[in-house]
């Protein structure tokens, strides 16, 4: 893409209003635009990235039998009446408004009801089970305090699975598969250092659930990662229940600041008693369907990228989620340089490379910090000075150091 034809343009300043780093970042790149409190556009930058994020999640989901479907985002009283969730005083982030007609109405910030009622339409023997469907589906939420950028808001994108099985056994199962789905996910987009399975309360459907857990300075939660194997840690919530590690037993805690990009956890038969979904078994008996949910927010995950991979010039994303690969930069006023930058777009596109090509008529230290701000993975300078040699400069954005090469090996990289 030529970047003299991208609708948007970044910014010097960081808006006065944004104190966390990712709405900072991605609002001087050019990725977001804020509405208002808690609520964010995706301009053609961020939406590249969030649907990068999305479809690893989507790949992830499908590799464990999941199935996209998309849901209604109004919801109707009656049913949430069902499961007593439809009381502000059970549920205070409701969004509620009424039809002409006076009937009441909300917008959803979960979907286990209208999902397990449809489920009624299309389960009743144990030979239609497990079922394993999802969606990538505009959520919202009333916070009393929408804050840190993408991190929390009142309109956002959740994916939200829900698994339909016969029994504990069946359930527990797929419980795992999810689980190491989720493991997968969060290495694809390059946080699989930085995030933690943690043990959370299960409330009163089992023992724990557990939350995915990225440790990031200024994080809104607080766990306590294990000191003896490093893999696993505990929510704040149950730390004085369990002051070991669930896994390894260790003692031995380091208290991090964290944010949950992702939760996993059972929910019993709670739903499917309350709306009515029961199977036959192989004996003919009636049984209440187990269900279990398991969340993911893409725009979180875009947040918790920019908290965890900045630095004082700007962005470094990882390439799996990158807007693109590279960003190729002319810089200089001779006609051959602008031409041989051209023909370079050309040929990188031609291979499939995602390309941004810099050929806006702005100044060299512009371009330059733009790039450095968007953090495209690898930066290529055509220039006046690098072509009197044949060659071309090669940097990548994780890294400070770069290398003049000439085309033969520029194009080695990308084999």
């Amino acid at each position: 893409m030529l970047q003299s034809k991208l609708s948007t343009k970044t910014k010097r300043e960081a808006p006065k209003d944004e104190v966390s780093k990712n709405a900072e970042l991605l609002t001087k790149g050019g990725f977001i635009f804020k509405e208002m409190a808690g609520v964010y556009s995706y301009l053609p930058l961020g939406y590249r990235v969030l649907t990068k994020i999305n479809n690893i999640i989507r790949e992830e989901m499908d590799a464990i039998g999941g199935q996209e479907l998309f849901l209604s985002a109004l919801q109707d009283k009656g049913l949430w009446e069902q499961t007593n969730r439809w009381s502000d005083d059970v549920v205070d982030i409701w969004f509620k408004t009424k039809l002409k007609s006076g009937s009441e109405l909300g917008l959803g910030f979960t979907h286990e009801e209208p999902l397990t009622r449809i489920m009624k339409e299309h389960i009743s023997s144990y030979k239609d089970l497990p079922v394993f469907v999802y969606q990538i589906q505009t959520k919202f939420r009333n916070e009393v305090r929408a804050r840190s950028g993408l991190m929390r808001g009142r309109e956002f994108l959740m994916k939200d699975l829900y698994s339909f099985c016969k029994d504990k056994e069946e359930q527990e199962n797929f419980y795992e598969k999810a689980k190491n789905a989720y493991i997968k996910i969060f290495e694809r987009v390059g946080l699989g250092n930085k995030t933690y399975i943690t043990f959370a309360s299960g409330g009163s459907f089992s023992k724990y659930s557990h939350e995915f857990q990225t440790v990031i300075p200024n994080g809104e939660d607080e766990i306590y990662l294990c000191g003896g194997c490093k893999k696993v840690a505990v929510n704040k919530d149950i730390w004085e229940e369990q002051k070991k590690c669930p896994e390894c037993g260790s003692k031995s805690y380091i208290e991090e600041k964290s944010i949950e990009v992702g939760n996993i956890f059972n929910l019993g038969t709670k739903f499917s008693e309350s709306i009515g979904l029961y199977y036959k078994d192989n004996e003919g008996n009636s049984k209440p369907v187990v269900m279990g949910s398991y969340g993911i927010g893409p725009g979180r995950v875009m947040g918790t990228i920019v908290e965890v991979m900045c630095d004082e010039k700007g962005i470094v994303w990882p390439e799996s989620v990158a807007p693109f690969n590279v960003h190729l930069i002319v810089v200089g006023d001779d006609k051959k340089t602008k031409k041989s930058a051209d023909d370079l777009y050309e040929e990188l596109e031609q291979k499939k490379v995602d390309v941004l090509y810099d050929d806006r008529e702005v100044s060299a230290g512009q371009k330059f910090a733009d790039s450095d701000l968007i953090g495209i993975p690898i930066r290529i300078v055509v220039s006046d000075k690098t072509l009197k040699e044949n060659k071309f400069e090669f940097k990548k954005r994780n890294e400070d150091k770069s290398e003049l090469i000439n085309k033969k090996q520029l194009f080695e990289k990308f084999k």
